[in-house]
């Protein structure tokens, strides 16, 4: 392949899973000889993209302004004078300014223009911007199949299947090994910190407070195993939503409310997640709406921590891989209750090992597409 000049575009590099996917690709371009762009308005992640060898350009296009979109003149501008090859858009009004830049140049002068569809966005005009790339890739078959039903080739001819390319995300097992072992100073501050765990059996459930996450089903679960004599502790691993105070509020209420202060444990937003995976028995994933992907289900289970999850979405995609015995139906806390007792029994089979939803994989099947398009 000929050295590449790409670039990315996103609304902001501060956190998230978009956020990482584009630092991701952008370390792979870099170690594969090729140029990488990035441009948003900035953010905490900035310094890291630059010292693995990518250039940022600052430019806001994530503010919801129709000004936003009078962007396009100056990016049409970098683009004539960058020449890039390819250029990346993983959010949707960025994606819209670089549409509108793109389609009024020259055919000959273009850059190839390549989307990422991360999430199942509400279904309109305005989402539709998702679907103008060259190439769009969906992060699951889930986000595939979505796209499909709302946005059929009959009405987007561009969207026929060989122009949907379904690349996974990935981790690294490095990041999340397989056993892994957290230290004796770890494991020291954190029973200090919950000295409630104990001996008791771990479950865990990862994900910021907000309604979706299904953290009323965990408190049920969690209710019923102890009323059924199983001796376990909850872990609520997760920041409060600022935006929510109030449901933050509910949750812990309700948990006072049902005698569970003991059993039921907030930590808060946490830095050391792989070490908590790696304590616990078993990771829960109880979702009211479908993942287009389900990262915090892949991570423990590349662990070889088992997960008890509802089947839908990217989670359903995952479970059926690694683990089919953690998959119950959407809502159906019973039998989440029934799993999760079977995993703290053990009586279920080994995790599989993770061979599909690997970092590298990703980076090297997205740098393929850019290949195939210049």
């Amino acid at each position: 392949m000929k050295p590449l000049k790409v670039l990315q575009l996103l609304p902001a590099l501060d956190s998230g899973g978009v956020e990482r996917g584009t630092l991701e690709i952008a370390r792979a371009l870099v170690a594969a000889g090729h140029e990488s762009v990035v441009l948003s308005k900035g953010g905490r992640l900035v310094a890291q993209l630059q010292a693995e060898g990518s250039r940022h350009i600052a430019r806001d296009l994530g503010r919801k302004s129709p000004t936003t979109f009078l962007h396009y003149r100056a990016l049409r501008k970098l683009f004539e004078a960058e020449r890039f090859d390819i250029v990346h858009a993983r959010s949707r009004l960025p994606a819209w300014v670089v549409w509108l830049a793109w389609r009024g140049m020259p055919a000959d002068a273009r850059p190839h223009f390549v989307t990422t569809v991360h999430g199942m966005h509400s279904v309109s005009r305005y989402s539709a911007i998702m679907c103008a790339g060259e190439r769009v890739i969906a992060v699951s078959d889930t986000v595939r199949d979505y796209l499909r039903s709302h946005y059929p080739p009959t009405r987007w001819p561009h969207l026929a299947d060989e122009h949907i390319t379904v690349i996974p995300r990935g981790i690294d097992p490095a990041e999340f090994p397989r056993d892994y072992p957290p230290s004796d100073e770890w494991l020291a501050r954190f029973h200090a910190e919950f000295p409630q765990i104990g001996q008791r059996k771990v479950l865990t459930l990862p994900g910021r407070l907000t309604r979706l996450k299904g953290h009323h089903d965990f408190i049920t679960l969690v209710a019923r195993l102890v009323a059924e004599g199983v001796d376990v502790i909850g872990l609520v691993v997760g920041g409060e939503d600022p935006k929510r105070p109030g449901y933050a509020k509910e949750i812990r209420a309700r948990v006072q409310a049902e005698g569970l202060a003991g059993r039921i444990l907030f930590t808060g937003h946490r830095s050391d997640v792989r070490e908590i995976y790696s304590v616990s028995d078993c990771v829960l994933s109880l979702s009211s709406t479908p993942e287009s992907f389900g990262r915090t289900v892949l991570e423990p289970l590349a662990m070889g921590r088992p997960v008890v999850g509802y089947a839908h979405g990217g989670v359903a995609e995952i479970l059926a891989e690694l683990f089919p015995h953690g998959a119950v139906g959407k809502g159906d806390v019973a039998a989440a209750t029934v799993r999760a007792a079977d995993v703290i029994a053990g009586r279920t089979p080994v995790v599989e090992h993770n061979s599909r939803f690997l970092l590298a994989n990703m980076q090297a099947q997205t740098l393929k597409l850019y290949g195939s398009l210049a």
